[in-house]
């Protein structure tokens, strides 16, 4: 009797381990594509409780899709500038899209597919303002930018008169912004433009439009994974002939009267 027992309980959890390994691909398993994106950029990247929103985004999922991925089997992970390569090395991701620009001093770490958009420095001002048209017009104003940030130091080495005033977040900055504490906002046009497209801001806030840099945001991947970036590569020009990058940018950006700068969409790179 007891060893009827015994074999019956073994059984049991024999099928339920088979059970369990049947639906692993639902809750985390292998077979999951890990995607590395900003939780905290309107427009961009942005987390509200389950639900995933964004340029980078949508990017993501439609190069996920093209990679045989289905939405819900694509973990997303929150991946801060400052842990980009680090997350890619370490294999804690499969790719990055996160407003992560190519550069020459990441590609010794990492590798690149795209890019899939050409951003810029640009300013973010208050829709009744028409004082601010550029850097050039920036001396004696005060300018708010995150501390620490490539952003504010352009602007501080182009413009030595302007106000220059560092916050902790760029949503304090838009905060100071509407509240007329400051003058203007500078960063990527891209997510000057997030924030302008939010609900709570709307007619209230416009990206000047002259943007003086350029910003190559590419998918970033493990260094040397050729094959991977010519897949990504090929999914980015699908998503531009098809229309599906026009309508990504339109649906997350469009409400902010902005319109990609010079180089849009861009030709992916060929890659190394």
């Amino acid at each position: 009797m007891n060893i009827r027992r015994i074999g019956a309980a073994t059984a049991a959890v024999a099928l339920a381990l088979g059970v369990s390994a049947c639906g692993s691909d639902d809750g985390g398993g292998e077979d999951q594509l890990k995607v590395g994106i900003k939780f905290d950029q309107p427009g961009l990247g942005l987390k509200e409780g389950n639900d995933y929103t964004g340029l980078d985004v949508d990017v993501a999922r439609y190069i996920a899709d093209k990679l045989g991925t289905p939405e819900d089997e694509i973990e997303w992970v929150q991946a801060p500038s400052a842990q980009r390569e680090t997350l890619l090395e370490t294999g804690q991701v499969d790719m990055i899209v996160a407003t992560y620009s190519i550069t020459d001093s990441r590609k010794e770490k990492v590798g690149f597919a795209g890019p899939y958009f050409i951003a810029g420095q640009d300013l973010l001002v208050r829709s009744d303002d028409d004082s601010i048209t550029g850097p050039d017009s920036l001396d004696g104003k005060r300018l708010c930018s995150v501390t620490g940030s490539t952003s504010a130091q352009t602007v501080k080495e182009q413009v030595p008169g302007v106000n220059l005033q560092e916050f902790g977040t760029y949503s304090e900055c838009v905060s100071a912004l509407v509240s007329g504490a400051v003058d203007a906002l500078t960063t990527d046009d891209t997510i000057l433009a997030g924030y302008a497209a939010q609900d709570q801001y709307q007619g209230q806030l416009e990206v000047v439009g002259e943007p003086f840099s350029e910003e190559r945001y590419g998918v970033g991947i493990a260094k040397g994974d050729t094959e991977m970036c010519e897949q990504i590569n090929e999914a980015i020009r699908e998503m531009i002939s098809d229309g599906s990058w026009d309508t990504a940018v339109e649906e997350n950006l469009g409400a902010a009267g902005f319109t990609p700068g010079e180089g849009n969409p861009p030709e992916p790179e060929a890659c190394a």
